[in-house]
């Protein structure tokens, strides 16, 4: 009997990919992505509305919670994309902007007036329960908007310039510092004044310097990468010029 062609063995691309999906599940790691922005834009109102001592109390534990849920989406849209081979332009560019978005959005929050607390040593100082002071932010910004920069002229010239290990290790610690922030903060006025308190603090402390460190040595990273992208075209430039 002649075999259908369903009973036939997969030949070309279908057999090095068995994971090949139909062609409406070609845009669910692209829709996982957009939706990450939606639970962005979803947890900076959380942080928004919230007030240490005032109002929103409660909202730091969704807002912990949405934030576990897009750094899910994040490894769920780039595994799938991987596995199903559907990388493309929009999630090359959307991707990464998103996770900046989440990660600089949520430290300016950090070092705003809603985590702002008075100091009980001095009169008329204040301080932020987060530990993120508005410098470490504009360290942070910098090292993005430098890459960005980086990456645009590399790319733009027809070079590789991909993201590296130090910047994958960088967003770890920036979304661990996060997270660890959030719980602090939530639960910082059940254990304020107890023994605990220093521990809790000084681990909150680690974490934001953590970040502030891990942030600096992966731009140095990509400067290095850059640097040698520049001087490889200043040789090719030159032994065009002699032949």
């Amino acid at each position: 009997m002649r075999s259908s062609k369903r009973d036939r063995p997969a030949i070309g691309p279908a057999a090095l990919n068995p994971y090949n999906p139909r062609r409406v599940f070609r845009h669910v790691p692209n829709l996982l992505t957009t939706g990450r922005l939606l639970l962005a834009g979803v947890f900076f109102a959380l942080l928004g509305y919230y007030q240490y001592q005032g109002r929103g109390q409660s909202l730091l534990n969704i807002a912990f919670i949405i934030y576990l849920i897009a750094l899910f989406t994040d490894f769920l849209d780039g595994y799938l994309a991987r596995r199903w081979k559907v990388e493309g332009a929009f999630g090359r560019v959307v991707d990464p902007f998103v996770d900046k978005v989440l990660v600089i959005g949520s430290f300016i929050f950090f070092a705003g007036k809603n985590f702002i607390i008075p100091s009980p040593e001095a009169k008329f100082v204040v301080y932020t329960i987060t530990g993120v002071a508005p410098w470490m932010v504009v360290v942070i910004l910098a090292r993005e908007l430098l890459v960005t920069s980086f990456r645009g002229l590399g790319e733009g010239a027809g070079q590789n310039f991909g993201a590296a290990f130090s910047g994958k290790v960088k967003m770890v610690v920036q979304s661990v510092t996060i997270l660890v922030v959030l719980v602090y903060v939530n639960y910082f006025a059940a254990h304020a004044g107890s023994g605990y308190e220093p521990h809790t603090k000084a681990f909150r402390d680690f974490c934001v310097w953590a970040t502030v460190v891990v942030t600096v040595v992966s731009g140095l990273a990509y400067v290095r990468r850059a640097l040698a992208v520049y001087f490889r075209q200043q040789a090719a430039s030159a032994g065009g010029a002699d032949e």
